[in-house]
């Protein structure tokens, strides 16, 4: 990995973008890094969670670097389709919970990069912000489907067709992050996180995430399928046995992931 660092510790997977020249702007390789990244996580049996953050306390994300090597001419239709959509689908299909660490501006496709995640924790100077308009583009790499579903249609064109910044607190009023801390704490909270999720059921996380995912475009009956398939699999789990044993013994359950 050339554009970010990962370690993984305890059962925590801590991804951490590292381009501070640019504000952890995304290109090619780095995009390619992230999805790598999260394809390594989801195949480790001893990661339990994955953090996803940046280095430095200036940014998160600045979104697309169109400094690098991208052409006027390029399709960036196909851009999107070859290398920003499998880093998205990566993150919020990764059946381990995600959490963002979110230590400065997520600003167009950074944006969607935090949105992704599962859990976002923010400095209280952080920000988002959808660019995209200001250089004449359309919304990208997923904020269109996160940002209708967490704050609704009307406030959600009034973002992007405006560019407005988003201060961490409007951010949190908006559940656009789960939690606002100073950001000398912000380790801190993260790791509160961290370790509930290091010790939960993983893969029953996975099952809820992906039901969550699934359920706005399924009909009641086909949700109701896709729980029954899924609780099939839960109930079959190491951890579902030791789960019914812990509360029988009236004890504290020990998951392992399995």
């Amino acid at each position: 990995m050339q554009y970010l660092q990962q370690q993984t510790q305890a059962g925590v997977c801590t991804i951490t973008l590292h381009r501070p020249d640019v504000f952890h702007a995304l290109h090619i390789p780095l995009i390619q890094e992230i999805t790598l990244a999260f394809t390594q996580a989801r195949n480790d049996a001893e990661v339990r969670v994955i953090v996803l953050t940046a280095t430095g306390d200036k940014a998160f994300c600045s979104g697309a670097d169109l400094k690098a090597g991208l052409r006027l001419d390029d399709d960036f239709g196909d851009i999107l389709r070859r290398y920003y959509n499998p880093m998205i689908l990566a993150i919020r299909q990764c059946p381990k919970p995600v959490i963002c660490r979110l230590n400065g501006i997520a600003a167009g496709a950074g944006c969607s990069l935090a949105l992704a995640c599962d859990l976002v924790v923010a400095a209280e100077y952080a920000s988002m912000r959808e660019l995209f308009v200001g250089i004449g583009l359309s919304i990208d790499a997923g904020s269109s489907f996160f940002l209708t579903r967490l704050v609704g249609y009307q406030t959600a064109f009034d973002w992007c067709t405006t560019g407005k910044l988003l201060d961490a607190a409007t951010c949190l009023h908006h559940r656009l992050v789960h939690q606002v801390v100073p950001y000398e704490v912000l380790d801190q909270a993260v790791e509160q996180l961290t370790r509930y999720y290091v010790d939960a059921p993983t893969q029953a996380i996975g099952y809820i995430k992906e039901s969550l995912n699934k359920s706005s475009a399924l009909s009641l009956e086909d949700s109701l399928e896709l729980e029954a398939t899924l609780q099939s699999k839960a109930g079959k789990t190491a951890d579902f046995i030791e789960g019914v044993q812990a509360f029988l013994g009236k004890r504290k359950p020990i998951f392992r992931g399995k």
